[in-house]
């Protein structure tokens, strides 16, 4: 690949203790994704996290620093390979696309409050995600401010490290290192997940997002959402269906009814 410290789905899984059933996650469809990290030693100190524990897809969302830098090179002490694989890009969706799950990581709570995980819980999605045929993307946000609302929105969870109350910051790095070990330990045999067998898949984050799209549209012309007055209708809409993880067979039914939705309401405009 070339170039590109704020840190249940509709079927179940059991804990499965057999070897025999242990499934290894594949380093390449988890991606660590740093956005617009403002110090290189961080983006160095995350690439080593990565590789202690066997991943290797570094993704770098408009950084605001010099990279590759020889500072970045010093902090990853022997993780070259991951730093000179990194993909940099300008744009989050770009880094997502492929991706069938998306988590980001954020210390903050907000005002409307996301599906919380815990690193272990994030580890054990990802490695029921991937026995799917799943990627997976985890978001890891700015040193000062971390993700925003509209990063966080496209994410199907907030993943949340717990710490001292009294003193909670993680250096970048550390974070990622947490969440590594986490994916690390739940891809051993005794900590392995197995999907029940024919699962549908989930619908992947391009086809949420066009469905979130025609939704306020179709809000929009049955004059349900005021477009002057939006309040936080669309954030707690995306909040409820990030909470069921659609399949892309709903999806496909809820764009048919708001499809049906708007023919209806174009045509009680001509009466």
């Amino acid at each position: 690949m070339q170039q590109q410290d704020d840190n249940t789905g509709a079927k179940e899984y059991q804990n499965l203790p057999s070897k025999e059933d242990a499934f290894q996650v594949d380093p390449h469809r988890v991606c660590v994704v740093l956005v617009e990290t403002s110090h290189p030693g961080n983006i160095g100190a995350a690439a080593r996290a990565m590789k202690t524990m066997g991943l290797t897809q570094l993704y770098l969302v408009n950084p605001v620093c010099d990279f590759p830098s020889t500072e970045s090179t010093a902090r990853a002490s022997g993780a070259d390979d991951i730093l000179g694989h990194a993909v940099v890009l300008k744009d989050l969706k770009e880094a997502l696309d492929g991706c069938s799950l998306v988590i980001g990581a954020s210390a903050r709570a907000r005002n409307l409050e996301w599906p919380t995980i815990t690193p272990r819980q994030c580890a054990e999605r990802i490695v029921t995600e991937q026995a799917k045929g799943g990627s997976v993307a985890v978001i890891f946000g700015r040193e000062r401010s971390g993700l925003t609302n509209k990063e966080l929105e496209q994410c199907h969870y907030r993943m949340h490290i717990p710490a001292n109350p009294q003193f909670s910051s993680l250096n970048l790095a550390a974070a990622v290192q947490i969440v590594a070990y986490e994916i690390h330990l739940a891809s051993q045999p005794q900590q392995t997940m197995k999907l029940e067998e024919n699962c549908e898949e989930f619908a992947p984050p391009v086809e949420i997002e066009r469905f979130f799209r025609h939704l306020e549209e179709t809000l929009i012309d049955v004059e349900f959402l005021d477009q002057r007055n939006p309040r936080h209708l669309m954030r707690r809409l995306r909040r409820l269906f990030a909470r069921t993880r659609l399949l892309s067979t709903e999806v496909n039914i809820l764009r048919g009814i708001l499809t049906a939705a708007q023919r209806q309401a174009r045509l009680a405009a001509k009466r």
